[in-house]
């Protein structure tokens, strides 16, 4: 299986950025192995988007969206669980 590559979007890494720093590695730690297996078990499709997808990572949520034509993850909004959807 081909390997994708990871991009952050502008908003995301700000959002990253505001977490504590033992959250902003365990968000890390869960969106590097996406490059290998872009939909791992307990990912969740978002309804009413085509391609979006959330993962849980504590009490936090990842949104990321999957290019399977050009192999690219965009991650599109990383924030507490209460805020993300919004």
């Amino acid at each position: 299986m081909a390997r994708y590559e990871i991009e952050i979007s502008r908003s995301a890494e700000k959002q990253l950025r505001k977490l504590p720093r033992k959250e902003q590695t365990r968000v890390v730690e869960a969106i590097l192995p996406l490059a290998d297996n872009p939909r791992p078990l307990g990912a969740r499709k978002l309804s009413g988007y085509a391609d979006v997808f959330r993962i849980r990572v504590g009490q936090y949520r990842i949104l990321y969206s999957v290019s399977s034509g050009r192999l690219v993850i965009i991650i599109l909004k990383i924030g507490h669980r209460r805020d993300v959807h919004r």
